[in-house]
């Protein structure tokens, strides 16, 4: 199995711990089954859930996690997009990691549930990618978030 670097062209989460038994997992998974996965940060808080997984419905590719923070039953949850790539899978603390501190994903405006932002904006999801020091997805072939994937360049559609 090849695992390539998050930061140097893979485009996939990370995954760690034991976990592996009979059935999907972890490599292949529901995504319904992440939902609600806690996420802590590299100084080990609790920065919040899962809410929703965000495909790139065009390239077949997971995009984005949407990580809810704070909130109570899930009013006034602030929102925040992940890449996909900056998240590893703890299987054996059933949780995902993000390689960044608590207090910057505070810092981070985020949205909330009536006003996200255009995700298949290759400008937004560059600053966020930027963000989170990661390498856009889309980069690793060439395609554009949302586009086709036989056409990299917008002015060819």
């Amino acid at each position: 199995m090849t695992i390539l670097n998050p930061q140097t062209g893979g485009t996939g989460a990370q995954i760690v711990g034991g976990g592996v038994g009979e059935g999907p997992g972890p490599e292949i998974m529901a995504a319904a089954t992440l939902d609600g996965n806690k996420v802590l940060s590299a100084d080990g808080e609790h920065v919040g859930k899962i809410s929703d997984i965000m495909l790139d419905v065009r390239s077949g590719r997971v995009a984005y996690a949407v990580l809810a923070e704070g909130g109570f039953l899930g009013m006034g949850n602030t929102l925040h997009a992940i890449p996909w790539n900056a998240l590893t899978l703890d299987t054996t603390e059933k949780c995902f990691r993000v390689d960044i501190q608590a207090q910057r994903i505070k810092d981070d405006p985020g949205f909330d549930k009536d006003h996200w932002p255009s995700m298949a904006d290759s400008t937004w999801g560059t600053q966020l990618h930027d963000y989170y020091n990661r390498r856009p997805y889309w980069l690793a072939t060439g395609e554009l978030p949302g586009r086709d994937p036989g056409v990299s360049n917008p002015a060819d559609l």
